[in-house]
């Protein structure tokens, strides 16, 4: 009946679009219908390990949210930070900590709980826990109910849930599971679906049926959430089929089919089989999707359906399943034939990298790894050639030691300038300041990664928002200095996009006929590359001058600029210094004894 269907796309456009965290439950995966507290608080914890809106797991969105809350209640002008940029720096600032005999986790919780008094301390730290991307599957297990090594759960500050019985469990769960929930709506409506409830194969100690199961669970659930400070609210969904409904769950008494129908009011939202109509709306929202997303234009809504073509079918009131079938298997799109290519190898060459220039190229602008790409591309086809006094030997992205480079130095070029050898590193840096520090620390360490010359490829307008009492700022003057030689080259449109057309034309030369001997040979004939200003930026002599920079209003810098240092006090407490590693992560150097380096990057 397309039940689960709807389910699925719920699911998916919670996905994309946020708004919600979604938890599916399917009844198939409950196989001891007396444990079903504890089974579902398996579930719980498993749906929210599923990634969400902020591609990360629905759990870290939560994580994130809390973590937040924990530095604006140390200092209310400190800024939100992503999940991501958390779990990027999360098991740095603990390793950190832990050399100086802190506990890190301990801070953040007790800060959490200042707002959440009333959440489960343990419940609050697991969650916490789940930012810290070697510690995820181990708070993930306590949270679903299952026991830890004592080991593991005394350094997560957790009880190991050793000795219990399933039995133990079960009774436990429901309480855990509203702990949870409350915890999570706070920061995020959730919606729960249970699904597949229809077995009606085994029975519970009771002698209650599966469905008879679930929808007890859900008063359940129901009564024991209702006076509960939900924040922005739970929603309960629960499918099943019409001869489920009207043989068993409307025959339950009148306390159970309140609470499982509360909004339809003893009245089940029906799903009918499509019509004409229908699958005429349906497919339109189908493929309104699916060119948005691939960013196409179609000709009209239904291509490449015919409207009349679609009422035909709908006449037989299909499925939404076999609907979806019947689509996939007459999505056939009139494709006009590629453009003639010249018969003259140079003038498909021209004519590839004439279309390639065409490319709107403002996304991958922003984006390092493809900036980086291009360039090293450029380098590679000058190899064995010498450009302003530098010899090219070779180009290599294996940077070691590579744990701690992390690919914060995305390639070396290797040469001699002047009969001295050189080895340039260098890093395309589009993104925040906060991780412009965590780079230039690796820029700037030239014997730990064997560079003679370090070299940051960033655009002068994100150059110019550096402030001055900045710790990046403090870099990059490290980083230009007479000490260092190094350099900053900045990122121009103009110059880069003759670089990503290239290595298009070299990627796709197959589509037009063309080998990648051929695209070396015409780059290298028509001197596209060694005349490139950015390559040639990249290999001259460095200024030595500091690039121009904006100096920020009034003497005092915001703690809610990453890249802004707290001010050091002579006996910092752990608040403060939560605050200032949290948003200045630490490098392998600031936690390294000896043996941390290869473990945290």
């Amino acid at each position: 009946m397309g039940k689960s269907h709807i389910l699925s796309r719920t699911r998916h456009r919670l996905e994309t679009n946020g708004g919600a965290l979604f938890v599916y439950a399917s009844v198939n995966n409950y196989t001891d219908l007396n444990l079903i507290k504890y089974q579902f608080q398996q579930t719980l914890a498993n749906s929210l390990s599923h990634t969400g809106s902020q591609s990360v797991m629905q759990w870290q969105e939560t994580a994130a949210a809390m973590a937040n809350e924990g530095f604006k209640a140390i200092n209310s002008a400190s800024q939100n930070l992503s999940a991501q940029e958390l779990i990027d720096r999360f098991d740095k600032v603990c390793a950190s900590w832990a050399t100086k005999n802190r506990n890190f986790m301990n801070t953040l919780t007790k800060q959490v709980l200042k707002a959440k008094s009333k959440a489960d301390p343990y419940i609050v730290r697991a969650v916490l826990w789940t930012l810290s991307e070697s510690e995820t599957p181990f708070a993930i297990k306590w949270l679903s109910g299952e026991e830890l090594d004592n080991s593991k759960a005394e350094k997560l500050g957790l009880p190991s849930n050793s000795g219990k019985t399933n039995q133990d469990r079960e009774a436990e769960s429901l309480n855990n599971v509203q702990q949870i929930l409350n915890l999570v709506s706070y920061y995020s409506p959730v919606i729960i679906c249970f699904d597949e409830i229809d077995a009606n194969t085994s029975c519970r100690d009771d002698g209650l049926t599966t469905p008879q199961v679930i929808v007890d669970l859900v008063k359940r659930l129901y009564d024991t959430l209702e006076h509960s400070d939900l924040g922005q609210g739970l929603v309960i969904i629960t499918v099943m089929a019409p001869d489920t409904w009207i043989t068993t769950v409307n025959l339950m008494p009148t306390s159970i089919l309140e609470r499982v129908s509360t909004y339809t009011k003893r009245k089940p939202i029906e799903l009918k089989h499509l019509n004409g109509d229908s699958l005429v709306d349906l497919v339109k929202l189908w493929l309104q999707d699916f060119y948005q997303v691939r960013n196409l234009n179609p000709p009209h809504p239904l291509y490449p359906f015919d409207e009349s073509q679609l009422r035909e079918y709908g006449r037989g009131k299909p499925t939404v399943r076999e609907a979806l079938t019947w689509c996939a298997e007459n999505f056939k799109v009139f494709m006009p034939p590629m453009p003639e290519l010249p018969e003259d190898p140079v003038e498909r060459f021209e004519f590839a990298f004439t279309k390639e220039l065409e490319e709107d190229i403002r996304e991958d602008m922003e984006n390092d790894a493809t900036i980086a790409k291009a360039i090293y591309f450029g380098f590679e086809t000058l190899k064995g050639q010498t450009v302003d006094k530098v010899t090219i030997d070779d180009i290599t992205t294996e940077i070691q030691p590579k744990i701690p480079n992390a690919n914060w130095i995305k390639f070396k070029i290797i040469g001699t300038e002047n009969g001295r050898d050189i080895r340039i590193g260098v890093a395309v840096m589009q993104f925040s300041q906060s991780e412009l520090v965590a780079g230039l620390k690796r820029l700037t360490d030239y014997q730990k990664f064997d560079l003679t010359r370090g070299c940051l490829v960033r655009s002068q307008s994100k150059i110019e928002t550096i402030k001055k009492n900045s710790k990046a700022y403090k870099l990059l003057e490290e980083l230009v200095s007479v000490e260092k030689g190094g350099e900053v080259v900045y990122l121009i449109e103009e110059q880069i996009k003759p670089l990503l057309a290239l290595r298009a034309v070299c990627k796709k030369c197959r589509d037009y006929n063309l080998t990648e001997d051929q695209v070396f040979e015409f780059i290298s004939q028509k001197h596209l590359t060694f005349e490139n200003s950015l390559l040639r930026e990249i290999l001259s002599d460095p200024s030595g001058e500091m690039p121009v920079v904006i100096a920020p209003s009034g003497q005092n810098a915001a703690v809610s600029d990453p890249s802004v240092q707290i001010p050091a006090v002579s006996d910092p407490s752990d608040e403060s210094l939560l605050l200032e590693d949290i948003f200045n992560p630490p490098t392998n150097d600031d936690t390294d004894d000896g043996d941390l380096s290869d473990l945290f990057s």
